[in-house]
């Protein structure tokens, strides 16, 4: 019987997991992150005259994984487009791969809740002052 499996000494060391790391989808390259997106074309519309009107030269980019989709329809060419858009999807997947850290619960100091209640009843006085006075302070 070996050590290891008599219960005598330390534990073997457990066996790391093969997990592998993937890499987030905004820093994918063109091709792989094409491969989790669904590309359509449409009609932009636009300057370019006939041209434009009767080519799909806009380009609309769906993330399928996370449902993310970016437009373009700024240029004449459906390239020029696509790669607009892969710029913008890329931007959108960072700002949600962004996470944000927590608030931190403050309170305000003792000092400055007393220096506002004393500025209040300053204020308060001031105005009291103002006034025109009552008939029976006459």
């Amino acid at each position: 019987m070996d050590k290891a499996s008599s219960g005598k000494g330390p534990d073997p060391a457990p066996e790391k997991e093969s997990r592998e790391v993937s890499t987030p989808p905004h820093e994918l390259s063109d091709s792989r992150l094409l491969n989790d997106c669904r590309v359509d074309t449409f009609r932009a519309g636009g300057k370019g005259g006939q041209h434009q009107n009767k080519t799909e030269t806009g380009v609309r980019i769906t993330h399928l994984p996370t449902g993310t989709t970016a437009v373009a329809r700024d240029r004449r060419s459906q390239s020029s487009n696509r790669t607009i858009a892969l710029d913008r999807l890329r931007a959108k997947l960072a700002d949600l791969a962004r996470v944000e850290a927590p608030r931190r619960a403050t309170r305000v100091p003792l000092k400055e809740r007393r220096k506002r209640v004393d500025d209040k009843k300053r204020r308060a006085r001031l105005k009291r002052l103002r006034r025109k006075p009552s008939v029976d302070d006459a």
